[in-house]
């Protein structure tokens, strides 16, 4: 075999491995949240790998002023991988859901593929959602459990 046709095979296994051992894209994760009852404070959104769901340490977060209606949050940076997103609507800006007797949370709060919270807060694999690592958006709606359950509707 000639030298260059050696060296040109050599070149090409070279590229391969590169292009296996590339890091995993990140990608822009968009989340639109509907129903979000007025324009106090901010939406929060925690985008959580399985062992942080349900908990305050996410890897990954970003907030959007509120807006009554729909607000648009978006995460940037987000590595493709298996996350669930959980969201709140910080209506006093404290950075934590306020809650009520027996735990009930004062402010709005949601979760991806609008996970049923029933007697407490769903399940992994009901919020589980896939993010390829490229650009995505998913969407969800916000829940109410005291005061309006969402935006005044217009006379």
């Amino acid at each position: 075999m000639p030298f260059n046709r050696v060296r040109a095979s050599f070149a090409l296994l070279i590229g391969f491995g590169a292009a296996a051992a590339a890091p995993a894209p990140n990608g822009t994760l968009t989340i639109r949240v509907d129903n979000v009852r007025n324009s106090a404070g901010v939406v929060h959104v925690d985008i959580c790998p399985q062992a942080q769901f349900l908990k305050d340490d996410c890897p990954y977060a970003g907030d959007a002023p509120a807006r009554a209606g729909v607000t648009v949050v978006t995460i940037h940076g987000l590595p493709a991988g298996r996350y669930a997103a959980q969201v709140f609507h910080d209506e006093n800006r404290n950075k934590k859901v306020d809650r009520a007797l027996f735990g009930i949370p004062k402010e709005g709060v949601g979760f991806s593929n609008d996970a049923r919270i029933s007697l407490g807060p769903p399940k992994w694999a009901d919020a589980v959602f896939a993010f390829d690592g490229q650009e995505q958006a998913i969407g969800l709606k916000m829940r109410y459990f005291l005061g309006a359950s969402g935006p005044a509707k217009a006379r």
